[in-house]
């Protein structure tokens, strides 16, 4: 099971995470590999993109079914930033809801 930390700073609690440090690279590892099992998101990435731009970029990505979620995906927020926290949790929590409503329908 893989599992991605995305912090442009931090390390991961232990060394069974993958890591990547930006927007582009985790864009580029997720092309690569695929949608790992569990990610941990850090809002603020420096200057660029942030783990919000992730996220939406992932939701993107599975509506036009580039990408869907593996068996038993998770995700956990770390960042010590409230609102970015909060909007990531918010946009994965609402698209879970939503894909896991419609995931029957050919339309979605």
């Amino acid at each position: 099971m893989i599992k991605l930390y995305i912090d442009d700073l931090r390390q991961p609690p232990d060394n069974t995470w993958v890591v990547t440090r930006s927007y582009q690279e985790t864009v580029d590892y997720i092309e690569t590999n695929g949608l790992p099992a569990t990610i941990s998101f850090d809002h603020d990435l420096g200057l660029e993109e942030s783990g919000y731009d992730i996220a939406k970029w992932i939701v993107e990505q599975m509506l036009d079914k580039k990408l869907d979620f593996p068996e038993g995906f998770s995700y956990h927020v770390h960042s010590a930033n409230p609102v970015g926290k909060q909007n990531i949790e918010c946009l994965l929590d609402n698209f879970a809801k939503y894909h896991t409503e419609n995931k029957g329908d050919s339309h979605v």
